[in-house]
């Protein structure tokens, strides 16, 4: 995901999404012709993934640039569409198994995925004014020739890198594109990141193995999970929806938090959830409040570091995202061994998700309280300024009224001298 963004930065979003789709469909069909299994780790594993990484951070950062009024409902119907994908082709991809084979199946899907790179070349970037916000302070820099100069005003400080800029200059722009690392603010989310995704990731690998394990069907354990996607896919739209409401649009942060909130309940009570009757809302609730958080996730972002640094900071948003979903389901899985049962693993999901939503939650508290510390410093140094300048002019409005008593003294004291 950085690297995606970083060659949609430098070089263009269409470049990156058409190369990460000539890299997925490649590892599609190189797995087809696969006679061992680490061939499949190489070519699908890491040449498929790495593909679609490149794709996804580009696609959702474009969207934060179109997007401004209604940007949570645009990124709610943009990142449906991998729920939707997802159920439509899961039948799809086993009715080709049966028909070609799992060798047909992958070089057909190899064939499909190339079309990422048609949906790439239709992608039109626009350039918005935060882009150029820091090109100012940019020309004032004593190694930019003259001749860069007039270039650099006509294009953004990170445009595409098809000019021969020095060195230095290269140096400048890749940090001021990932200055946000630094930013208290960024830092936090980061965290609140690590620990949702860690939270959330083990429900969809045990949610069937602990429906089978309390007596549910095959048949039924299977049905709870297309629920659960049918209503993350619903939740990614109508929260999107109510959250670029104008009387939620400014609560959008809290909006956020009770959504992760939520998830972590409902994964607490999942141990005592014991029955098919049971599991179908908790399946219900647990999908519309995932898709709910992960379409405000890019607007969190955003609202973090601006729409300029937005494809940046995806691609590490993304990145640590997905470090715990290689992390958790194994140490998941190693309780349930130790346990033998789903309840610790259950629980150090919901209290992972939801420390990640009360760390948030302090942080703006915390925000909140040094802002009020601030202004009410800057209210009293406005008052002792207003004081010491009503003083001033008291002061001065004195001493003209006394040089005025002086000069008249003076002519009283010339008429009575010359009377």
């Amino acid at each position: 995901a950085p690297l995606g963004s970083l060659i949609s930065n430098h070089v263009s979003c269409q470049v990156g999404i058409m190369l990460g789709g000539l890299l997925a469909s490649t590892g599609l069909i190189l797995s087809s012709f696969a006679t061992s299994l680490e061939h499949l780790y190489l070519s699908l594993g890491v040449l498929t993934g790495l593909g679609f990484a490149l794709c996804y951070s580009p696609a959702i950062a474009m969207v934060g640039k179109y997007f401004n009024k209604r940007k949570a409902l645009a990124y709610g119907i943009a990142m449906s569409g991998s729920g939707i994908g997802t159920f439509i082709l899961a039948p799809v991809v086993q009715l080709l198994i049966e028909q070609f084979s799992w060798r047909g199946a992958l070089l057909i899907l190899g064939g499909f995925v190339l079309n990422l790179c048609v949906c790439g070349a239709l992608m039109r970037p626009i350039s918005v004014k935060e882009d150029c916000k820091t090109a100012p302070e940019f020309l004032e820099q004593n190694y930019v020739h003259e001749t860069e100069k007039q270039d650099l005003k006509r294009i953004s400080i990170c445009s595409p890198l098809i000019k021969l800029w020095p060195h230095e200059c290269l140096c400048y722009c890749s940090w001021k594109e990932y200055d946000f690392l630094l930013m208290p603010g960024f830092m936090v989310l980061a965290v609140s990141i690590l620990f949702m995704a860690y939270g959330c990731s083990p429900l969809f690998v045990y949610l069937v193995p602990y429906a089978l394990s309390v007596g549910v069907s095959h048949h039924q354990a299977a049905f709870l999970m297309s629920i659960l996607g049918v209503i993350d896919i619903i939740g990614n739209i109508t929260f999107g929806w109510l959250t670029d409401r104008r009387c939620l649009k400014k609560h959008r942060y809290f909006c956020y938090l009770f959504a992760v909130g939520m998830d972590g309940l409902c994964c607490l009570f999942l141990p005592v959830l014991q029955s098919f009757p049971l599991l179908v809302p908790f399946s219900f609730t647990f999908g519309y409040f995932d898709g709910a958080y992960v379409t405000l996730i890019p607007v969190m972002t955003a609202d973090v570091v601006g729409t300029s640094l937005l494809s940046s900071a995806l691609g590490v948003v993304y990145f640590l995202h997905a470090i715990p979903y290689l992390v958790s389901p194994p140490v998941a899985g190693w309780l349930v061994d130790t346990s033998g049962s789903y309840t610790a693993s259950f629980l150090l999901c919901g209290f992972s998700m939801i420390f990640s939503s009360a760390l948030l939650c302090f942080a703006r508290l915390a925000k909140k309280i040094k802002r009020t510390h601030l202004r009410s410093l800057t209210d009293n140094t406005a008052l002792k300024q207003h004081i010491w300048t009503n003083g001033a002019i008291a002061y001065s409005v004195t001493a003209e009224l006394d040089q005025r008593d002086v000069e008249v003294l003076a002519v009283d004291a010339n008429c009575s001298s010359n009377r």
